[in-house]
């Protein structure tokens, strides 16, 4: 379980004295913590699900990549390479991503199965590709996709 694995790589880190790897690792388990209780909140005793996790190390990954770019066009160097080091051990737990061809295949795939027509049926697509695709598709590339599958 990934869970597991998480906190098992922060020991490993911790004994190697790794304090990026140590730090990255921190930062997704209290962010986790922080998702559990909300999940708490709703009446779901066990936290969240295995794909929620890798929807939030996603999302992770996102906001790393947003920073690098503010950071650069900031001059400030030093603060995007440490960014970038955080999206590498972020990256460990997550399975491969699909290329933006599988994605496209995917979209249609998706497409046809749902019956999906016009812009009004995007949410529904999206829906069922964030539902089996969860941590191995950058959704941003895939809505790009399903609009213009769907508008064309």
């Amino acid at each position: 379980m990934l869970r597991t694995r998480l906190s098992d790589e922060l020991k490993v880190a911790m004994k190697a004295k790794d304090s990026c790897r140590t730090s990255t690792l921190r930062l997704i388990l209290a962010a986790l913590k922080d998702r559990d209780i909300a999940a708490r909140g709703k009446g779901n005793a066990d936290g969240i699900e295995e794909d929620e996790i890798l929807s939030m190390l996603q999302t992770m990954v996102k906001q790393r990549k947003e920073s690098i770019t503010m950071y650069e066009k900031g001059g400030r160097e030093e603060l995007a390479a440490r960014e970038a080091e955080e999206i590498k051990v972020i990256q460990d737990f997550l399975p491969s991503q699909l290329s933006e061809e599988e994605t496209a295949a995917a979209v249609g795939e998706i497409i046809t199965e749902t019956d999906a027509a016009s812009l009004k049926d995007m949410g529904r697509t999206m829906a069922e590709l964030r539902s089996r695709y969860a941590g191995r598709m950058d959704f941003s590339v895939a809505s790009d996709i399903v609009k213009a599958q769907l508008s064309g």
